[in-house]
């Protein structure tokens, strides 16, 4: 009797194992297909009412999506409201965040280089959102005297003219849309251009204020001279006392003393109107 219950009970686990070996297998793990690859946005996080992600969305706060960050994908992407296209500054951070984010404009390869700040030892921008991101907030180029805004389109994302990506083929690329003439001996910018019935661009003479882009322009007669002065960039006319380097092209190493309104006797002046 002893024997046949034993044969009964191997039997029966016989029989089990048979079941658990053909049966389907069942994975306990969870497979949500919604969450997976989901992009978590960069956002600047900084306004006081909106904000901008690295899609190129201006939202408000309370249309943030929570769980990606990102702005609603509805409305204008890469949205330039609030700016000028052509001296690439805005009235608005986010909005100069968003413009500056569209590949047309800026580009990764050209900003890989830049570096945050000027100190040596300052890091590179790793990526365009970290870049536009920073360089909408802080941008010498649209400050005078260290102290003001040059306008109220303070914020501003063109590449830096001191930046090793700055090269000949990018400051040409920032003077798209500007008319670059030189003036008579004497005259202001502001002067040069309102006779062509446009504006003098303030924060383009810095693109100007370079050797390769004078020398472009003007003769230089083989000389470009680095000196400070409210009428540079410019180039001396040829009948100047010696002591002024008569046909040099004159940049200065002061950027805050550029301006629209300055002029000389002795010089012409190089300049940017729209």
């Amino acid at each position: 009797m002893k024997m046949s219950i034993s044969r009964l009970n191997l039997f029966l686990l016989f029989f089990h194992l048979l079941i658990l070996q053909f049966s389907p297998r069942i994975s306990a793990i969870r497979k949500d297909v919604g969450f997976q690859g989901r992009h978590i946005c960069k956002n600047t996080v900084l306004g006081r009412y909106l904000l901008s992600d690295d899609n190129g969305h201006v939202c408000d706060a309370l249309s943030l999506n929570p769980q990606s960050r990102c702005c609603p994908e509805k409305g204008e992407k890469f949205s330039c409201h609030g700016c000028n296209v052509v001296s690439e500054c805005c009235d608005s951070y986010e909005y100069c965040v968003s413009c500056c984010l569209n590949p047309s404009r800026i580009k990764e390869e050209q900003v890989m280089n830049v570096k945050v700040a000027k100190p040596a030892t300052a890091g590179k921008y790793s990526n365009v959102f970290d870049f536009c991101a920073g360089r909408c907030r802080h941008n010498s180029e649209s400050v005078v005297h260290e102290n003001a805004y040059l306008s109220d389109f303070h914020h501003c994302f063109s590449l830096p003219s001191n930046s090793s990506a700055a090269n000949y083929t990018f400051l040409e690329a920032r003077l798209n849309g500007i008319n670059v003439l030189v003036g008579r001996r004497g005259q202001s910018c502001d002067s040069v251009c309102k006779l062509k019935g446009q504006s003098c661009v303030p924060n383009k003479l810095l693109v100007l204020n370079q050797c390769d882009i004078m020398q472009k322009y003007m003769s230089c007669k083989g000389t470009c001279l680095a000196s400070i002065g409210p009428d540079q960039p410019a180039e001396v006319v040829d009948d100047a006392p010696e002591d002024l380097n008569p046909g040099a092209c004159l940049f200065t190493q002061t950027q805050s003393m550029l301006s629209c309104y300055g002029s000389h006797q002795h010089t012409r002046r190089l300049c940017p109107c729209a």
